[in-house]
């Protein structure tokens, strides 16, 4: 176990969350009051206060191990129908993707293969901001066929990690990443990787704009400037309360592609982009 045993996360409207010695210790005000994505959580979050954000933490942690040596690192359930890692590991199946960058809780950077781990690591994490490693998590992780960028510091950066991948000979290699300066790195470094811009609340505009140049699919989260920026330029909407856009062919592809094999009904129509209405965030920022 490390000496300093601390991890920073961003969930829930922003709030900023710290976990030390496996206790929620700070729990920040949240930028938003209101999410329709909180309330179908497993411990939902009917109105975004910090006690309710703590009960959300605290269920997480105990349910599934976050941000412990007990993290569990395989789910296959479906949490959102188009949320980053669904669509990922729908392209995994899929063989549209063959791995996965991603962010863990007790890894830091780590590239996937088994579509079970892209859904197990990704559809219960919030915005990592830092993180303690765990022996045991990272080794769950390795014997599932993934690979720790850190082991030693569980160090986050994603387009070390998308290098590592095309070390590995991986040729399509999926990133998420929540910095705009990080999705401008990776596409000049690594001009065919599929990038996904993830916890994208309370980006600025120009932020909102380099992702929307850069990445393939862009989660709208409650961030005003990103249905502003990427919205029009958008090549399909997935959802409506809390959009997905597809900025590319690529990302586009996927989204149709996990549509054409669901078995839910769905409306497809041309329309001008962005579509508004449902119960979105409030507000968006």
């Amino acid at each position: 176990m490390p000496d300093t045993d601390e991890h920073i996360i961003e969930a829930i409207g922003r709030s900023r969350i710290v976990i030390r010695n496996g206790e929620v210790v700070e729990v920040g005000e949240a930028i938003i009051t209101d999410c329709p994505l909180a309330k179908r959580f497993a411990c939902p979050v009917p109105e975004i206060s910090t006690e309710a954000v703590r009960k959300n933490i605290e269920h997480r942690m105990k349910a599934f191990g976050m941000c412990t040596p007990d993290r569990e690192v395989l789910d296959t359930r479906e949490f959102v129908g188009f949320g980053a890692s669904e669509l990922l590991s729908f392209g995994m199946k899929a063989g549209m993707i063959d791995a996965a960058v991603l962010a863990c809780d007790g890894a830091g950077t780590v590239v996937v293969t088994d579509p079970a781990m892209v859904q197990g690591i990704g559809g219960r994490m919030s915005g990592l901001v830092r993180t303690t490693p765990y022996p045991s998590v990272m080794d769950r992780i390795e014997e599932g066929g993934g690979i720790v960028l850190d082991r030693e510091t569980a160090a986050m950066d994603p387009a070390a990690g998308v290098a590592l991948a095309e070390e590995q000979g991986y040729r399509k290699i999926a990133v998420t990443v929540a910095l705009p300066e990080d999705a401008v790195v990776i596409r000049e470094a690594h001009p065919d990787a599929f990038i996904v811009a993830v916890h994208v609340t309370g980006m600025t505009r120009d932020g909102a704009a380099a992702v929307a140049a850069a990445a393939d699919l862009v989660t709208a989260c409650a961030s005003g400037t990103v249905r502003e920026v990427a919205g029009p330029r958008a090549l399909v909407q997935a959802g409506v309360s809390v959009p997905v856009y597809a900025m590319t062919e690529r990302g586009k592809d996927l989204i149709i592609e996990k549509i054409r094999r669901s078995g839910e009904q769905v409306l497809v129509k041309p329309t001008r982009l962005p579509v508004t209405g449902g119960r979105e965030p409030e507000p968006l920022v």
